[in-house]
């Protein structure tokens, strides 16, 4: 999509947050201290005044500042290292509590974003689970063994769908699976996972059985690589490139819900972010009709997902 055509798309969902008018016209530019100017609108309808919010509404800090403290800490720096790096560059630092927040709020923001899109891959899916220790806080003091359960296509690299879950049953499988259906519909024949016996029968419910075929609509293929079976080397390479930025965490810390946000943002790192080795650029320039065009594509990723 062009910039004129997303400017455009854009403007054409902007609604009065009084009275949902989509008529309005612009009206001076409000002065902020760290943000620069920003324009303000005036509904048609109503008279209210107002400024359009992408992504950054009511934030106190530049949106380069906040990308770039979601790329370093993806990049491999700790949220108090990403404050005292500002601390040097930036009168008004912001706190390591801040630059978390920040990684939260826009990897669920992208998250609901990136989720939608549809995914051109090739026949085979790989999936897998890795398992994560989690500090629980307050009155529930202790470790709880908890699970990310991801997919990758082995055609683009891209990595389908995923999510950190307490446990690994069937329900959560079906969670995955679910979204890797979804987004890759009509593309997968072949879904290769290990032994885990959990996967057998979600596998073919999720895609179902074919009558008119008399047989099921997806392959189900599993690798044991225990009797020699061979290796699935596409999820466990994936998956060696998730532990080299989470082991530095030294497990968790908080609710499911912060680490299975933590764990989105990683997603659309690998996918979006990170240029990968061995076909020599980003997952989503194979796997999707997205185009990204600024050189920081966490902050488009974030206004595309408000338009």
């Amino acid at each position: 999509m062009k910039s004129k055509e997303r400017t455009q798309q854009k403007y054409k969902k902007v609604t009065c947050p009084k009275c949902s008018s989509n008529k309005f016209k612009k009206d001076g530019k409000r002065k902020t201290q760290n943000r620069g100017k920003i324009q303000r609108h005036r509904c048609k309808n109503c008279n209210f005044r107002y400024v359009i919010d992408d992504g950054f509404f009511r934030m106190r800090n530049h949106p380069n500042k906040i990308t770039c403290a979601i790329d370093l800490f993806y990049k491999g720096v700790s949220t108090r290292k990403v404050q005292e790096h500002f601390q040097t560059f930036y009168p008004k630092n912001s706190t390591n509590v801040s630059v978390y927040n920040w990684i939260i709020k826009y990897s669920d923001m992208k998250g609901g974003f990136t989720d939608k899109l549809k995914v051109k891959s090739g026949k085979e899916i790989q999936v897998d689970e890795m398992e994560y220790h989690r500090r629980q806080e307050h009155k529930k003091r202790g470790v709880s063994k908890d699970w990310f359960i991801d997919s990758i296509d082995v055609h683009t690299r891209f990595m389908v769908g995923s999510k950190y879950f307490k446990s690994r049953g069937k329900t959560e499988i079906k969670e995955v699976l679910a979204k890797v259906k979804y987004k890759t519909e009509g593309y997968v024949t072949t879904v290769t996972t290990d032994g885990y016996t959990a996967y057998e029968n979600v596998v073919k419910k999720t895609w179902g059985y074919n009558n008119k075929k008399g047989r099921y609509n997806i392959f189900h293929k599993k690798v044991i690589a225990s009797k020699g079976e061979g290796f699935n080397l596409f999820i466990e390479r994936l998956h060696n490139s998730i532990r080299e930025r989470t082991k530095t965490f030294r497990g968790f810390h908080g609710s499911v819900e912060s680490a299975r946000s933590i764990m989105k943002g990683y997603e659309i790192f690998y996918n979006f972010i990170r240029k990968h080795q061995a076909i020599n650029c980003c997952p989503y320039e194979l796997a999707t009709d997205l185009i990204l065009e600024s050189s920081n594509r966490w902050l488009e990723l974030i206004k595309l997902s408000k338009v």
